[in-house]
């Protein structure tokens, strides 16, 4: 163990004697390093704070000198927390006493973490309401959000913690402050079922706002199905008949999709009916479809209590209830309705019905592409499980099931759709998220590789090839600015979700891809061809595909190295790729003039500029 490990191992053990005898007959500038070192992305004083070592924190502050504000990595609960300095790491783990010592030694009360997190919101979520008195006491600001725009009130309503809630309140704590989703502190109440805390704060003045969704506290709790919350609301005139009606109907979906209780989702349906028709003069209709969907089975909602206890008899009505309840009040922006959609297909899909899923996650998939912004990571997991899917449904112990069989159709559909998600980012930015766009590449390649297990006829072949050039013409990049040819060649590709699609490097999808236009010569960050990538996943066969292809075995990339230097130690592809059968005259007049002369640039055709640069 080196001497900076055993120095963060003591701070974290809490182990002083063994923290100064390491220390002691250092120099004050090898003590200043060694404090200063990360390791595991923490300092030790960090670390001190964090498990509470009073003794190690005041010793590292006052006889080594450390830094008070570096902040690094904690862990809570199994996330990792970045740039949290010490002060936060204390407040979050509930350590009074190295709050006050910290605080006592100049560290600043409102320093955050990378997510704008104050040491204040940090006792406010777990419940620490001795650190949340002193941390106010000494000027912590109650209204610094973090980077959602949610505020300590809102996170102590959210979590429950009634005292804390309470006393933020006293303090003048913003009871309508809004987050960057338009959310309020009602809102987390709702979500959470703090009904205690929801009075406290109407007696505050808080007001019943809607979200960027359009959702207010009472919808909120509904779709999360907190029932004492949609009781307290729909009974206290807080809030019109119409939205306690569509509370109570919502509440109802959320029985049957998220608790599993039809005999629940009946009794909150008849509730809203019997609202509708309270009034006589007055009653309530619920909107007429424009048209019926064929994912849900062309299901009508019921309009009448006769049909509504008819419902009992039919489990898989009921299903298709909710969910065109959930989509007419909610909205398909909103990101439950979809969500619940692909739930309800992939139960489907567990009990064998394949048919009714695909058609499912498709309406879903349609709904995400016209409300999310392109590759948006909802829209690519939806992809993602399409591929999964027709994975397994190919596997050979599937074949012979009833409903298992992948057509051609079903797979270029959605190949189409994942080749319109990258046109829609690369029209809507230049600059398009790299790991999205990435992973969204990734998809399209594990589809195109599906594609060739599955029959088709010559009409819809050249469909297919017409759809993966519209795709290449785009030439996108991911990550480490891969292009798809790239992606094809490397095994990492493999690696795109929870559960196996298709292996990289593969032959196949390489082949149509230089059948369809890829540039075999494209390079990424490090300026690798797909050659040098293929090389480095040791795959001869695809190598000698990309070298017949037009590929420059000579090429060199960033490191001044060849396809062939990437292939030491790789006896077997060394034997199957040759060099000398691969380098040609051109090759090598293109070899000298880039290494011995600083004056071609300008004097010789752009064609053949770009040639020679291939070899620099």
């Amino acid at each position: 163990m080196d001497l900076k490990t055993a120095v963060f191992n003591a701070a974290r053990d809490g182990k002083l004697r063994l923290l100064s005898k390491l220390l002691g007959s250092r120099s004050k500038n090898e003590v200043m390093s060694l404090i200063s070192e990360k390791t595991s992305g923490a300092t030790p004083l960090l670390i001190a704070a964090r498990y509470g070592h009073l003794d190690m924190v005041e010793y590292l502050l006052e006889q080594c000198s450390a830094t008070i504000e570096t902040g690094g990595s904690v862990n809570f609960d199994g996330e990792t927390i970045e740039g949290a300095p010490p002060l936060w790491a204390a407040s979050a783990a509930g350590h009074i006493k190295v709050v006050r010592a910290l605080l006592d030694h100049g560290a600043s009360v409102n320093n955050t973490t990378l997510t704008n997190s104050t040491p204040l919101r940090a006792a406010c979520f777990d419940g620490h309401l001795d650190i949340v008195r002193y941390l106010v006491e000494h000027q912590a600001d109650l209204e610094v959000s973090n980077r959602h725009g949610h505020t300590c009130l809102m996170i102590s309503c959210y979590k429950g913690h009634k005292e804390i809630a309470q006393y933020l309140l006293e303090k003048g704590a913003d009871v309508n402050r809004k987050s960057v989703k338009g959310n309020t502190a009602l809102h987390d109440c709702a979500e959470s079922g703090s009904l205690d805390i929801m009075k406290m704060l109407l007696k505050y003045s808080a007001k019943m706002e809607k979200d960027g969704f359009g959702m207010t506290p009472l919808l909120s709790a509904s779709v999360t199905g907190h029932t004492n919350i949609v009781d307290f609301l729909t009974q206290h005139n807080l809030t019109s008949k119409t939205e306690c009606i569509n509370a109570l109907e919502l509440l109802g979906a959320t029985f049957v999709d998220k608790k599993r209780d039809l005999l629940g989702a009946l009794k909150c349906w008849k509730r809203a009916m019997d609202l509708r028709y309270s009034d006589k003069t007055n009653i309530i209709l619920k909107p007429l479809p424009q048209s019926l969907i064929m994912a849900y089975d062309y299901t009508k909602e019921v309009t009448s209590s006769e049909e509504l206890e008819n419902l009992i008899a039919d489990p898989d009505e009921m299903r298709m209830q909710a969910l065109l309840i959930r989509e007419r009040i909610l909205g398909p922006s909103h990101p439950d309705t979809s969500y619940y959609i692909r739930y309800r297909g992939a139960v489907y899909a567990d009990t064998g019905n394949f048919k009714r899923c695909i058609s499912l996650w498709k309406y879903a998939l349609d709904m995400q592409q016209k409300n999310l912004d392109p590759l948006s990571p909802v829209t690519a997991s939806s992809l993602l499980s399409f591929a999964e899917l027709f994975s397994f449904m190919l596997q050979d112990r599937t074949k012979g099931l009833l409903g298992t069989v992948v057509t051609f159709d079903d797979l270029m559909g959605i190949l189409c759709k994942s080749v319109l998600e990258i046109d829609r980012a690369v029209k809507q930015s230049q600059y398009p998220d790299q790991i999205q766009l990435n992973k969204a590449l990734s998809i399209i390649l594990h589809l195109v590789c599906l594609m060739e297990n599955v029959p088709c006829t010559l009409e819809q072949d050249h469909f297919k090839k017409q759809t993966i050039y519209r795709f290449l013409k785009w030439h996108p990049k991911g990550k480490n600015n891969f292009s798809p040819l790239h992606l094809a060649v490397d095994k990492n590709t493999t690696c795109v979700g929870r559960y196996p699609v298709c292996k990289f490097p593969s032959l196949q999808v390489t082949a149509i891809l230089v059948e369809c236009g890829a540039d075999v010569n494209v390079r990424d960050c490090d300026d690798n061809s797909p050659l040098h990538i293929a090389a480095l996943n040791n795959h001869s066969d695809i190598m000698n595909l990309l070298i017949e292809s037009g590929s420059h075995f000579d090429a060199t990339n960033l490191h001044k190295q060849t396809a062939s230097d990437l292939l030491d130690g790789k006896a077997l592809a060394k034997k199957l790729i040759q060099p000398v059968n691969h380098t040609t005259l051109q090759c090598l007049a293109a070899r000298v003039i880039v290494n011995y002369s600083i004056y071609y640039k300008g004097h010789i055709p752009q064609k053949l500029e770009n040639f020679v640069l291939l070899h620099r």
